[in-house]
């Protein structure tokens, strides 16, 4: 299966290099990676031209406008873009483990979404992760981890899980399978289906919304959070508002209450063609 592997990001050229370095080492070969970027400097652009140049993988920069927080718009411009039939989504403050996109692949699925996990890193292990780390996947060891500041239980047991303990815990796991933007998967046609984001959400759950639809569009979603592992970088939230929050609670409450599937704020600006 040919993946095309689409990365949101702003203005986060440190974060952004370290998760270039872990897809440049995925023992899963066959994908393009795609940078959706909401409006960033032009420092951000030539970083991506760097890598570019010996890239593994192919390696596309999306852009627009800053204009304020757009990333559902540039992502929707991506997913259209994609040049293959199953797209990942993830963002620029996550670094994959080497196996991240090969285990998205094996566990694709017709009429599933896949949702992943995140292990959110406190700011001082963030900063002091290296290219050398990425590389040799120390980044990923829980001892290692643990050296440098603490490590949530959750985290240590998605880290340390092998292969075999990972299915069960996703098995047993009390949490729903939801679309995140850090670590999910679906086929490009399902996405298109919907009719991609909701553009009038802003921070604060998004892709949880457009999970919903996928949901209600029949696509299921199918927990990996204990399979398919990110590390999740420090930052700030200065673009989270309890107006954002509010604003999007109740287009979710609307999706579910009304069963939605398509979105007319979405890739395509009109009602649901008949």
């Amino acid at each position: 299966m040919k993946i095309s592997v689409i990365v949101s990001t702003y203005n986060a050229e440190e974060w952004l290099e370290k998760v270039l370095i872990g897809y440049s080492v995925q023992t899963y070969k066959d994908f393009e990676v795609i940078i959706a970027d909401d409006g960033s400097r032009p420092s951000t652009k030539a970083l991506i031209d760097k890598y570019a140049i010996d890239y593994p993988v192919p390696l596309r920069h999306i852009w627009h406008e800053d204009q304020g927080y757009r990333r559902q718009e540039i992502l929707n411009v991506a997913i259209v873009e994609a040049s293959h039939e199953y797209i990942i989504m993830t963002d620029g403050d996550c670094i994959p483990r080497k196996d991240f996109v090969e285990i998205h692949a094996q566990q694709a699925e017709k009429g599933r979404f896949l949702s992943g996990g995140y292990c959110k890193l406190p700011m001082r292990t963030s900063k002091q992760i290296t290219k050398d780390d990425i590389i040799s996947g120390r980044c990923f060891d829980v001892e290692w981890l643990k050296s440098i500041d603490k490590l949530r239980f959750s985290n240590v047991l998605k880290l340390g899980a092998s292969p075999f303990l990972a299915k069960i815990l996703d098995t047993v796991s009390p949490t729903t399978p939801s679309f995140n933007n850090c670590n999910s998967s679906g086929f490009k046609q399902d996405m298109i289906a919907i009719n991609g984001y909701d553009e009038r959400m802003k921070y604060g759950g998004p892709d949880r919304e457009f999970g919903e639809r996928l949901e209600n569009f029949g696509v299921k979603g199918k927990q990996i959070r204990h399979k398919a592992i990110v590390l999740h970088l420090d930052h700030a939230r200065g673009y989270k508002t309890p107006e954002s929050l509010a604003a999007n609670l109740a287009i979710r409450k609307e999706v579910k209450d009304k069963k939605i599937k398509w979105t007319p704020f979405g890739i395509k600006k009109q009602e649901q063609p008949s």
